[in-house]
């Protein structure tokens, strides 16, 4: 299996526009018309090329501080519940729902192959989350009966919620925005995965193209 080489993946983001923005990383990347954070570039092209989808396969999709992790967390329940029937020594308990219900976007950010066979392997049906919008996920998802559920919500709330995210965060070496400053860039779209209006369109005209498909809530 031939996966991007860290080369190629740091030519193609020397290569894409760069602005600062609301996020964890330096800088963003206008990477298939969204704005990527550039550690998750290489695992985007990984997951694009390379991910078998299942018809099986269930999808928790969601622009970032929509609410993810309580989606998550439920999802897990519904679909494990007769692995898991009761709350003893539940999963749940001891781990964070992100661990449970992992980004391939993230976890293929490295060319290994064992993170294929770990994916591969997975019980079925396999229960997994992306950020990416619509239009930027592999095609072996859209063009299978697998599941999507998608969360959207308020994009004020939204805003404030990865500011206050953000700004919290002790690791972030990107350059510290105002709140004014971070407003007008989110306005503008610059926010990891953002437009946020395109982000939630692409979902939502799926939902109503294939509603035995893709699910909103909110």
């Amino acid at each position: 299996m031939a996966l991007a080489s860290h080369k190629q993946a740091n030519d193609l983001i020397l290569s894409l526009p760069k602005e600062s923005g609301l996020g964890a990383a330096p800088y963003l990347h206008l990477f298939q018309d969204f704005w990527c954070p550039s550690f998750y570039v290489q695992g985007v092209n990984n997951f694009q090329n390379h991910f078998d989808a299942k018809d099986t396969d269930v999808f928790v999709n969601s622009f970032p501080r929509s609410g993810t992790t309580w989606l998550k967390a439920l999802a897990f329940v519904i679909v494990n519940h007769h692995r898991f029937s009761s709350f003893d020594n539940h999963p749940l308990l001891s781990s964070n729902p992100h661990e449970l219900v992992r980004y391939p976007e993230l976890i293929l950010s490295h060319d290994l192959h064992d993170k294929f066979l770990s994916l591969n392997n997975m019980s079925e049906p396999r229960l997994l989350s992306t950020h990416l919008p619509f239009s930027s996920l592999p095609e072996s998802i859209t063009k299978s009966n697998c599941k999507i559920i998608y969360i959207r919500r308020n994009p004020f709330d939204t805003f404030v919620s990865a500011w206050e995210f953000f700004t919290k965060m002790k690791s972030v070496s990107s350059p510290r925005l105002t709140l004014e400053e971070a407003f007008e860039k989110y306005c503008n779209g610059i926010i990891g995965f953002s437009p946020w209006w395109s982000h939630m369109l692409g979902y939502w005209e799926e939902s109503i193209t294939r509603p035995n498909k893709v699910f909103i809530t909110k």
